[in-house]
């Protein structure tokens, strides 16, 4: 019997919330990866939506590479809201 592929588990808490990661688990699809999910990860009732997503479609960057992948973003000054000035009698921005 070949190894069921590793599924990543999200779950969003309450309404209004984001879906955060809750831990991995092993299925054969991804019907029985959700209800697997639900039994392992939402037992109190505590989540309100499920993503199973397979771990093999899931690119990440390194975080040894942290230093060179997000320094270009720190020579762009004008993506911090201190580049701009707000003008006098502006009350919403």
């Amino acid at each position: 019997m070949p190894e069921w592929p590793l599924w990543e588990v999200f779950v969003r808490p309450r309404r209004g919330l984001s879906h955060t990661h809750v831990g991995s688990l092993h299925a054969p699809d991804a019907a029985l990866a959700l209800r697997n999910a639900r039994d392992l990860f939402t037992r109190r009732q505590e989540g309100v939506s499920i993503w199973v997503v397979p771990a093999a479609a899931i690119t990440a960057s390194s975080p040894d590479e942290k230093d060179s992948f997000f320094d270009p973003a720190a020579d762009k000054v004008y993506r911090h809201p201190t580049f701009y000035e707000v003008p006098d009698g502006v009350q919403h921005l």
